[in-house]
């Protein structure tokens, strides 16, 4: 902060790219709070949501929330049958849990970036209180999700193809001489373990990225009156681009999971 009392452009940027933690600062143990209240809030929302749908659900003319649940459940069972080639009762549950949880955590970047954090502040009685309202422009959250998609692939490919087989598939592919057992396992290791990784930072990297242009825009506005309108213009073209953005990447995480489950039903 100035000698004025007034934010410069890089201290509000830090501000709003600093997380509410709790614990040992910067330690392994450092808790995000508000990535973990965020996400877990639209976890219990998504639950809450459906399951309430789905009891007043009637055969009559259903409500406007009735029909476009019932389109977006109809539009992910279509993608998995379309997809997925083993048969498995969890698979389009859990595809709709991740795009819908995915997306509303997505779309928390909606929300203007100063609004909750200066909610946050002022009922915490501090003007210097953290707070980041898209859990998924947190690698540890995306990191989380992609761990549980991750461990998911192990517990199919073994339940589906034994141990033996998963070992087999780890080292005598893609060349089938014990010779290259060695070099087989490297690559097809380094290829299962890039699943999980590709899955946290594709979404990662687009979510910060979209979250940290919207805090760039929000800068203008404390411009004057012609880079402010400016501001404006950005903002509204920016907003309506990252809805494609924040749908695609839940769409791509959820379709990825779907792929990479189906690898792991495979028995060769």
């Amino acid at each position: 902060m100035s000698a004025t009392g007034e934010v410069s452009s890089q201290e509000y940027i830090q501000h709003h790219l600093t997380f509410w933690t709790s614990g040992h600062d910067g330690g392994f143990w450092t808790w995000h709070i508000d990535s973990l209240l965020f996400s877990v809030g639209l976890g219990v929302l998504f639950l809450w949501l459906f399951r309430s749908v789905g009891k007043k659900a009637t055969t009559g003319v259903p409500g406007k929330l009735q029909c476009f649940i019932e389109m977006l459940v109809e539009f992910v069972d279509t993608s998995v049958k379309e997809t997925f080639h083993g048969r498995n009762k969890l698979i389009a549950p859990l595809a709709l849990t991740i795009f819908v949880w995915v997306f509303m955590m997505n779309f928390m970047d909606m929300i203007p970036v100063d609004w909750l954090p200066q909610l946050a502040a002022l009922i915490a009685g501090d003007h210097n209180q953290h707070l980041r309202v898209v859990p998924t422009a947190d690698l540890n959250v995306t990191f989380s999700l992609a761990l549980g998609v991750f461990v998911l692939i192990i517990y199919y490919s073994i339940k589906i193809k034994g141990i033996s087989g998963f070992v087999k598939e780890l080292t005598l592919q893609p060349f089938n001489v014990k010779a290259m057992i060695p070099v087989n396992f490297v690559l097809e290791s380094v290829t299962l373990i890039a699943k999980p990784i590709s899955l946290a930072l594709r979404l990662f990297g687009n979510l910060y990225a979209g979250e940290l242009i919207f805090i760039l825009i929000a800068l203008m506005y404390g411009a004057n009156v012609a880079i402010a309108a400016l501001g404006v213009t950005l903002h509204l073209g920016w907003l309506i681009f990252h809805i494609l953005v924040i749908t695609l990447q839940a769409f791509i995480f959820m379709m990825l999971t779907i792929v990479y489950l189906s690898m792991a039903h495979e028995d060769h």
